[in-house]
């Protein structure tokens, strides 16, 4: 059975259209969504299980994940991951926005995802991505729907093409307009120097 194919409006998100992602997401469902930088998969960060089906998608085994996931804001950062001070006053400067945030990971983050000691935190300035990780009351996965070690294929941008290639691998794809080329900035905050690990769609200064 194909994907569900739903436009949202990028700015002012339909709250019954979110809803329904929501409920796709909580009954085990995978979701193409857009962000502030490029196009993503995603699903809940408890179901084992639609983890596992993301790693297949991306052809890699599930327990050498080395997904990150979307928080809301700054305040369910704490829930997963240890944050210096240092670190924060930096994430409260910088996100919302295009980056990506390397943290030492916490007992809380799930078994499936806890397979090392660091984790992969962002908030994306992006109403439709953080209305559904709002509603659903915690993170979701985030990880690029182009191969991480294609260097050659660009992202793709266009979300009809976007349904076109995973229609029948994921349960809904959102087309929220065109998506960016360019991912996000990673940054190692697992201690002070804040080392740039991918430069990215955000300028980073300390």
């Amino acid at each position: 059975m194909p994907a569900e194919f739903i436009h949202i409006h990028p700015q002012t998100p339909e709250p019954r259209k979110i809803q329904q992602v929501v409920n796709s997401l909580r009954d085990g469902g995978i979701v193409i969504y857009p962000t502030d930088t490029v196009y993503a998969l995603g699903c809940d960060i408890h179901n084992a299980r639609a983890v596992e089906r993301i790693a297949r998608i991306k052809g890699i085994k599930p327990q050498k994940n080395d997904f990150s996931f979307i928080c809301h804001d700054l305040s369910h950062i704490s829930d997963y991951a240890r944050v210096s001070n240092a670190a924060f006053k930096i994430m409260k400067r910088l996100l919302p926005g295009p980056f990506t945030f390397i943290l030492e990971a916490n007992n809380k983050v799930p078994k499936v995802l806890a397979n090392r000691k660091t984790v992969g935190i962002r908030v994306p300035d992006h109403p439709i991505t953080r209305m559904i990780v709002f509603e659903l009351d915690h993170p979701i996965i985030t990880t690029s729907i182009k191969d991480d070690d294609d260097e050659i294929m660009e992202y793709p941008t266009d979300p009809e093409i976007i349904f076109e290639r995973f229609q029948h691998l994921v349960d809904i794809v959102i087309d929220g307009g065109f998506g960016g080329l360019v991912p996000s900035t990673v940054i190692d905050a697992t201690d002070d120097n804040f080392d740039i690990i991918r430069e990215g769609a955000g300028e980073f200064t300390l």
